[in-house]
């Protein structure tokens, strides 16, 4: 049975100016969030992202397209489904002088109905339960954003969303940043993960969006947009050869070389026919491996498609 659609968006378009000299910002964008999913929204700076965001929170009003949150549009009912999501953004402001569980404590009026319990518990949640009296001038800024989800749990949400959650974050800070959202995932959260991170988004989400420069590239599945780029590599004594010898077998699909490799998507358990079929070809076989092409890999080819594509269009 399919998940039920968290977040759904279709055409949503934003410009910033007059029709004939403004900014697009956002282009005629279609995203699905399902629940439960990690999703990452990703993208470099300056794509877009921070504005879908806040068009998601009702604080930029789009110019175009429609968005749906659990079902429902948010032009007809905002409010009411703003109460079942939370937002922790890239920069989230505190009381210095006051401890982590007096911030929070203030933020419980805002919402009204949070019992103390509910406070202990998302500081446990996060991880701040040893330094939940300590004033938040202490803290380290993992620390803060780590608070800054804390204050996101109070009203137990639903949907959470995160704008580049592990901006400014050292290694260990991300580290235990990413377990912490892992973990809320695995409590059944549905999180909108925005980053330009790709190696995190890699490391954390189930599926991901692509955007640059307010357009839409890619959306999927991580493990789905990687397979594409599954390949057998071999280091041969001559790539050419060695690809005329294998460009007629069906089950293999694609052939890439440069100077001393090939590349070549293939099942696995192809690799040992494709070792003899080279050495007995006269083919110099001296490593072989598979290799998986990171987000990193597939983000950057994407934008290179987007730019070929815009040189042809102006040519």
């Amino acid at each position: 049975m399919a998940q039920k659609e968290i977040v759904r968006i279709r055409g949503l378009t934003k410009r910033f100016g007059s029709a004939s000299s403004g900014i697009i910002a956002v282009n005629n964008l279609d995203i699905e969030v399902h629940q439960g999913e990690i999703f990452g929204f990703l993208g470099p700076n300056a794509s877009g992202k921070t504005t879908t965001i806040g068009m998601l929170l009702g604080l930029i009003k789009p110019t175009s397209g429609t968005i749906e949150l659990f079902g429902e549009e948010t032009g007809r009912n905002l409010p009411v489904l703003l109460k079942r999501t939370s937002a922790v953004l890239e920069s989230s402001s505190f009381y210095p002088n006051l401890s982590g569980y007096d911030n929070l404590k203030i933020f419980t009026r805002t919402i009204g109905n949070i019992d103390n319990s509910r406070i202990d518990e998302v500081l446990n949640t996060v991880g701040l339960s040893k330094r939940a009296k300590s004033k938040v001038r202490t803290y380290s800024l993992g620390m803060k954003q780590r608070l800054s989800v804390a204050t996101a749990l109070l009203n137990d949400p639903e949907l959470i969303i995160m704008d580049e959650p592990a901006n400014g974050l050292d290694p260990s800070g991300i580290i235990e940043f990413r377990e912490l959202v892992k973990s809320l995932g695995e409590q059944g959260k549905t999180i909108f993960l925005s980053s330009h991170l790709l190696h995190e988004v890699e490391q954390i989400c189930d599926h991901v969006a692509i955007i640059n420069k307010g357009r839409f590239l890619a959306q999927g599945s991580v493990d789905e947009l990687l397979h594409r780029g599954k390949m057998l590599q071999l280091h041969v004594s001559d790539p050419d050869a060695a690809s005329s010898l294998l460009m007629n077998l069906d089950w293999v699909k694609t052939i890439e070389t440069d100077d001393s490799h090939i590349f070549i998507e293939v099942p696995q358990e192809k690799a040992a026919d494709i070792n003899i079929i080279l050495v007995n070809g006269g083919i110099r076989v001296s490593e072989m491996k598979m290799s998986e092409n990171s987000l990193e890999d597939f983000f950057l080819d994407a934008i290179d498609g987007i730019s070929r594509e815009t040189e042809a269009k102006n040519a």
